[in-house]
């Protein structure tokens, strides 16, 4: 298991506070230092704030691409690899527009856009923005790389520690934690034993790290928001949550077997005790969990099955390629349907999607980074909405009710 980031969150003020960017490095490299000597390895420290609109106030939202540069400047003087500035607002329809611009000034800056919340309800106009964001955000880069840096939320507070997801919604700083722990459920279930014991061997693990996590946390002059004890993957074999799918019984990833192994391996992390926040779920990002691209490549696993599982795991729909021209009126059911079970079930979920100009379905993917592993372009089924879901309304959906 490894740290995947430890993320600083703070309210930075518009014009930029350096100060306040400034401590967080600080504050960073001290807890990167007391983490390592723990026997850690951490990937990253990054910083998040407060929702951009919050920062520029609906006449500054157009500076947008100029926050970005300025603050990609700052955190690059203090060895910070990334920062998030937080989602656009359904207050505000402008702040979406702005994103993509943002995007192409800056290359380690993230952005999200949210679409749904318990208070609010479905924002449809929010939901085709967001969609609007990935369509124009995708030629950036001609693998469409550029989406790595924007996600639709669906019912997702303040204070998770994976990126794009991250943003603050106080003045005091904060941080937490985000693991990289999908080996941990490999190891459960390489052992031979019976499903109980793999999962009585998870829990313990979760718990373990847990507990030498939150006990540096303790001692660091910062509050402490909890760890959000996602089994994340990385492109490798034994890293990958595929592979602890399969090793659990699952012939191949995307057959019937999989929703039960999804639900059961959510379950663990639930029953562990430790400070969550964020997901503390299952990641199934396609690209970066080597296992998963596999089965995309061969068309075992489906867009279809991703958001069945994201029903009873998970953060929702991560790192998924699709075909170039795909448009944003193709998009829009994938992310109501998205925001639909994050209301109905009252979880938070996330869309991160990454149409790749010029390829369609089944052609293989060709990015060069280091956190991914290729894969092939999948098919999306799809059509524009129409009738009443076709407008711009927003409407609720309460969550089920307990028996």
């Amino acid at each position: 298991m490894k740290i995947r980031s430890i993320t600083y969150f703070c309210n930075p003020k518009y014009p930029l506070d350096e100060q306040v960017i400034r401590a967080g490095g600080e504050f960073l490299a001290q807890a990167k230092s007391a983490y390592e000597a723990a026997g850690f390895e951490v990937q990253t420290g990054r910083l998040a704030t407060i929702p951009f609109p919050a920062l520029l106030g609906e006449k500054g939202i157009a500076d947008l691409p100029r926050l970005a540069e300025r603050l990609e400047k700052l955190i690059g003087q203090i060895n910070v690899g990334h920062a998030s500035l937080g989602p656009a607002l359904p207050g505000s329809p402008r702040s979406y527009k702005v994103i993509p611009e943002a995007i192409a000034a800056s290359q380690n800056i993230f952005f999200d856009g949210v679409m749904a919340d318990q208070s609010m309800g479905i924002s449809l106009a929010a939901i085709e923005a967001c969609a609007e964001v990935m369509v124009r955000s995708a030629p950036i880069d001609p693998n469409g790389f550029a989406n790595l840096r924007f996600a639709a939320l669906a019912n997702v507070k303040a204070g998770a520690p994976f990126f794009p997801a991250a943003y603050h919604d106080q003045d005091r700083p904060a941080f937490a934690i985000a693991t990289e722990a999908a080996d941990l459920a490999v190891e459960a279930f390489s052992q031979g034993g019976t499903l109980e014991d793999g999962r009585r061997t998870l829990v313990s693990e979760i718990e373990q790290h847990a507990r030498q996590l939150s006990r540096v946390a303790q001692a660091l002059d910062c509050k402490f928001g909890g760890i959000d004890f996602s089994l994340g993957p990385f492109p490798a074999e034994d890293r990958s949550l595929g592979t602890a799918f399969e090793r659990m019984g699952v012939p191949r990833l995307g057959l019937h077997g999989s929703l039960a192994a999804a639900a059961i391996l959510t379950e663990a992390i639930d029953r562990a005790d430790f400070p969550r926040t964020g997901f503390s779920g299952l990641m199934l990002p396609v690209l970066e969990d080597a296992t998963l691209a596999k089965r995309a490549a061969d068309g075992t696993l489906s867009v279809k099955d991703l958001l069945l599982y994201s029903a009873v795991c998970g953060t929702g729909l991560d790192t998924i390629p699709l075909p170039g021209d795909t448009s944003a009126e193709q998009i829009v059911p994938l992310l109501l349907d998205l925001s639909a079970l994050a209301l109905r079930l009252n979880k938070p979920l996330t869309a991160r999607l990454m149409p790749v100009p010029g390829k369609k379905a089944g052609d293989p993917t060709s990015f060069d980074f280091g956190f991914f592993a290729n894969s092939k372009v999948m098919p999306l089924d799809s059509l524009p909405l129409n009738s009443a879901l076709g407008g711009h309304a927003t409407f609720s959906i309460q969550s089920r009710p307990r028996p």
